[in-house]
């Protein structure tokens, strides 16, 4: 049997009335998802219940102690902040976790402490840098609104909004879909370890399977999450309730028998207008709130294998944008992001892999009739996050083994983007067969 859920955070649906179908499907589930892209954009309301380091050592899981004595090199480099410096002298280290310690009153410059995260080094400076502990984060209950779209006693199906982070982490301890869980199921305060809050190579969330909050719990029932979202990504998200769920469901995860569907707005539109990405994902070790895909068959560092399916629902304004739906085949940390950017076509509104406001003023412009110039430039001044929406969920119930699908609209920013950029042109793609 199989069970289909959608939901409809908004009550137009008429920006997203699409036909025909492209969905794909998986070829280990292939009655999984029997429903069309065009219906689940059709769906009506639901109620809802609620720089690199010198050495390749290996990279540490605890940095505490850690300690760093070095001169600034700065002849062949430009501004250098404080934290970005130290992060890529330490590999491995998160930039959050080198600027606990210069708060911490840990780091000295020239022989003088210094505090301020962004302070501007030069060259020659003398830069003395121990890494404090770790302290553990107490994840509180908070009486967070939260768009439940499906809940039984062993999993829990959100629909989370852009703009919210999905688990606390150090500068993020409060207002996160965990905090709101915790309220939602009357569980009590939650303190993490180290381990549990944050591993140095994890500083940034995003969809990334076989990631577990909580899972060492053994007193108590936490709210297991059992992949992410990154803060700006909406959509669907599932939430184990009790060990043999997130167990269950991770499995499921590490043999990519999760069904995940995305959609995303893009600068620019791919060519082909379908086919699949196979490009291995590590951390650009540049800039470490970045992955960055890494061609080839011989990979340095932790790039990992990472393949994406895209297909082109809709080329908006002339070819300066794109409606695009994406199906994971793995789940690595910003799998998509990296890869469109790969594409040259990086989402819009994703700052940190191009998709910037005066990258779409480029490609949207030219292509703008002059009666659309002041509409234009409205919609590009309300870029505000990538563009990208958890559109499907789908995966075996861990008790019942009933195949469970799940669907959910675009929040509204999305839909009055995409609103904006059909009238100022919109056709559909045309595909080779």
């Amino acid at each position: 049997m199989v069970s289909s859920y959608s939901c409809c955070p908004f009550p137009s649906t008429k920006a997203f009335q699409i036909s025909p179908s492209f969905v794909f499907l998986s070829p280990r589930y292939p009655k999984l998802l029997p429903f069309t892209l065009s219906g689940i954009l059709r769906a009506r309301a639901r109620p809802s219940s609620g720089c690199a380091a010198k050495t390749q050592e290996p990279i540490r899981t605890s940095y505490t102690g850690v300690q760093l004595e070095e001169t600034v090199d700065g002849t062949k480099q430009g501004k250098l902040r404080l934290d970005s410096w130290i992060s890529s002298r330490i590999q491995g280290i998160s930039r959050a976790r080198v600027q606990s310690s210069i708060k911490s009153g840990l780091v000295t410059v020239n022989g003088r402490v210094v505090d301020k995260v962004s302070h501007g080094l030069r060259h020659g400076d003398k830069v003395n840098c121990v890494i404090s502990e770790l302290q553990p984060l107490r994840a509180e209950p908070e009486d967070i609104p939260l768009d439940i779209v499906y809940e039984d006693d062993h999993v829990l199906v959100v629909n989370k909004p852009p703009h919210m982070v999905v688990h606390p982490a150090p500068g993020n301890a409060t207002g996160t879909l965990v905090n709101g869980i915790l309220h939602h199921c009357s569980l009590p305060t939650v303190a993490l370890s180290e381990k549990e809050v944050l591993s140095d190579t994890e500083d940034v969330s995003d969809d990334d399977e076989g990631f577990c909050y909580g899972a060492s719990a053994a007193a108590s029932v936490r709210p297991g999450i059992v992949h992410r979202l990154d803060k700006g990504t909406s959509g669907l998200l599932v939430v184990a309730k009790d060990e043999h769920s997130h167990s269950h469901l991770s499995e499921q995860f590490k043999q990519h028998t999760i069904q995940r569907v995305y959609i995303s707005l893009t600068c620019g539109v791919p060519s082909p207008s379908a086919g699949r990405v196979d490009i291995s994902i590590g951390r650009d070790s540049n800039n470490r709130v970045r992955m960055i895909a890494v061609p080839g068959l011989n990979h340095h560092g932790r790039a990992r294998h990472a393949a994406s399916r895209y297909k082109v629902i809709e080329v908006l304004a002339g070819g300066g944008s794109a409606l695009i739906q994406w199906r994971l085949e793995t789940g690595r940390t910003h799998q998509i992001r990296a890869h469109a950017k790969y594409m040259g076509i990086p989402l819009l509104g994703d700052e940190v892999y191009g998709g910037t406001k005066s990258m779409a003023l480029s490609l949207l412009r030219p292509r703008t009739p002059p009666n659309y110039n002041d509409q234009l430039s409205r919609l590009v001044s309300r870029l505000e996050r990538p563009y990208l929406h958890a559109l499907v969920l789908g995966f075996e119930h861990p008790h019942s083994r009933e195949m469970m699908h799940f669907s959910c609209q675009p929040p509204p920013d999305f839909a009055e983007i995409l609103s904006d950029l059909r009238k100022i042109g919109t056709e559909k793609p045309t595909f080779k067969e």
